[in-house]
């Protein structure tokens, strides 16, 4: 058990955002269950942790399957006994084309993940922390700007990102009454592999091309770990961490 006894489960925590919290939670230390498709990056995150923090569980997970998503979730239960913290943040993107020219099975393959399996997780994450002692935990949610405002070419990621903050209201109502909170986390531009293409311009929505302002990643592993932290009778609900200097406030 870790040194105050919280477990944690981060899906997407081979790289990016994933990796940068399940590293801060575990210096924190909350044991942490990492889930991702490749268990070769969960690996390297689980190669990156404190010597001192909480214990790691490297838990290869497709979360768009059903399936995948229960047994993570019971060998979590195995593990640890409880589940504390759900930060729902694996993520998949679609090419950057005319949404009339993206496939079905691009949009499906977003869905899927983005949206489809934050659900099942947070279904998963619902049932043990209703059921366990002390009740209930925190499922944090991975929004982004794309939850408030497209970029050009961007209907997948977009529509799931807005439905997320639909699923974050539905799980904070009824989650209440088991006593588990909801927030959404919406990033943007935080240095990342996902972000790179930034730095040499991306589409604006004027048909310009701009190199766009990033941030750290440890703002958003530092933003992250403040919502988790909170006790359960305190909650943000939505919290928006991006670099000052990005066009989105305004026109630009």
């Amino acid at each position: 058990m870790s040194s105050h006894g919280r477990i944690a489960l981060v899906t997407g925590a081979g790289s990016g955002i994933g990796r940068a919290v399940s590293l801060a939670l575990q210096a924190d230390g909350y044991s942490v269950v990492l889930a991702g498709r490749r268990a070769e990056k969960l690996e390297r995150t689980a190669a990156a942790a404190a010597a001192s923090g909480g214990k790691l569980l490297v838990a290869p997970t497709d979360v768009s399957d059903p399936e995948a998503v229960r047994a993570l979730f019971a060998k979590t239960r195995e593990a640890f006994g409880r589940l504390d913290v759900l930060f729902n943040n694996a993520g998949s993107n679609a090419p950057g084309i005319p949404m009339e020219d993206l496939t079905y099975e691009q949009w499906n393959k977003v869905v899927g993940v983005n949206l489809t399996g934050a659900f099942l997780c947070a279904q998963e994450a619902i049932r043990i922390m209703k059921a366990q002692e002390p009740r209930g935990g925190r499922i944090i949610n991975n929004g982004s700007i794309s939850a408030h405002a497209p970029r050009p070419n961007s209907a997948p990621y977009t529509a799931t990102k807005h439905a997320m903050t639909g699923l974050t209201k539905c799980i904070s109502l009824d989650g209440r009454k088991y006593d588990i909170a909801c927030g959404q986390i919406d990033i943007g531009n935080a240095v990342t592999e996902m972000t790179e293409r930034m730095a040499a311009g991306v589409p604006q929505a004027d048909g310009t091309r701009a190199v766009e302002a990033r941030m750290e990643i440890r703002h958003v592993a530092e933003a992250v770990l403040y919502m988790a932290n909170l006790p359960l009778e305190a909650n943000v609900q939505f919290m928006t961490v991006m670099a000052t200097k990005m066009p989105f406030v305004g026109r630009g």
